[in-house]
């Protein structure tokens, strides 16, 4: 039986049985390696690439249990690693005499980070790359150790070639705990939750409509209130009191319209009398 006829696993059915499935297929020799993927990049043969992908997939689930100790389901890092995987194969050149497996664990690894990075907690941990190199450095390094001391700040910043803020920082960051939004239980805990402080109260959906809707009556309002002024009354009104930025000033429109400062204010009071009273009659 043709082992690679087998369609390939999946890591969510069942994660001893996935394992026991990829392990099944055998292991490539240079040479066919090397044929499968003239043939990929030649002739874009898909069953060669198939043969490149299945007897890989031994090395994700190895790679993928390097990263346990994140919290993240296995069978999902596996799957995000079998991406990178095909994405190496996709990429490989065989002529740079370099194995298929050598090219694939970048690949693999840089997938599972990533996935890593997006899932481990909500607000996110790292976003640079030199964050991210120093995530995935430090956790390696802190392993069995608590708290970092001073000291230990300082060696671990020599040995990954950052600043000891940086170390302390990360440290903070990979030490926090995520906060459930609301309480689990019905006590008087409840009302300490986030949930009880970080609710907005005009963000009912009733509410959050009706002022909305009056929003929208108000500025429909305020245009046939602007449209019911005389020409000089509107640009004296809109330079004043509508300007995004910079509102002139009553000197600005006496230059402009030619007449008095104290001219100016006269009109916009009376202006802004007249609007008053057709957005009153508009919303009776």
């Amino acid at each position: 039986m043709n082992t690679y006829a087998l369609p390939i696993p999946s890591a969510a059915v069942g994660l001893e049985s996935y394992i026991q499935a990829v392990n099944s297929f055998p292991i490539l020799s240079q040479e066919e390696e090397t044929a499968l993927a003239r043939r990929l990049r030649e002739h874009g043969d898909l069953e060669a690439a198939r043969r490149l992908v299945v007897s890989h997939l031994r090395v994700v689930v190895a790679i993928a249990r390097g990263y346990m100790g994140y919290g993240l389901p296995q069978a999902d890092l596996i799957q995000e690693g079998n991406i990178g995987l095909m994405k190496a194969v996709k990429r490989f050149d065989p002529e740079r005499g370099v194995r298929l497996v050598s090219f694939a664990v970048y690949w693999i690894r840089a997938e599972m980070h990533e996935f890593i990075l997006r899932n481990w907690r909500i607000v996110k941990v790292a976003t640079t790359k030199a964050q991210r190199k120093l995530f995935f450095n430090l956790r390696s390094l802190k392993q069995g150790l608590g708290s970092l001391g001073a000291d230990d700040v300082k060696r671990i910043a020599r040995q990954l070639r950052v600043s000891p803020d940086d170390v302390a920082e990360m440290e903070t960051r990979l030490g926090g705990q995520d906060l459930a939004l609301e309480s689990s239980t019905d006590d008087d805990e409840a009302a300490y939750a986030p949930i009880a402080y970080l609710a907005a109260e005009n963000a009912e959906p009733g509410r959050a409509l009706e002022e909305a809707q009056g929003a929208e009556r108000d500025s429909a309002g305020l245009a046939r209130a602007l449209q019911a002024l005389d020409a000089r009354s509107r640009r004296i009104i809109e330079a004043r009191w509508l300007a995004e930025r910079d509102p002139a000033t009553l000197h600005d429109l006496a230059r402009e319209l030619g007449v008095s400062a104290e001219r100016v204010r006269q009109i916009e009071a009376k202006a802004l009398a007249r609007m008053k009273g057709e957005m009153t009659r508009a919303a009776a």
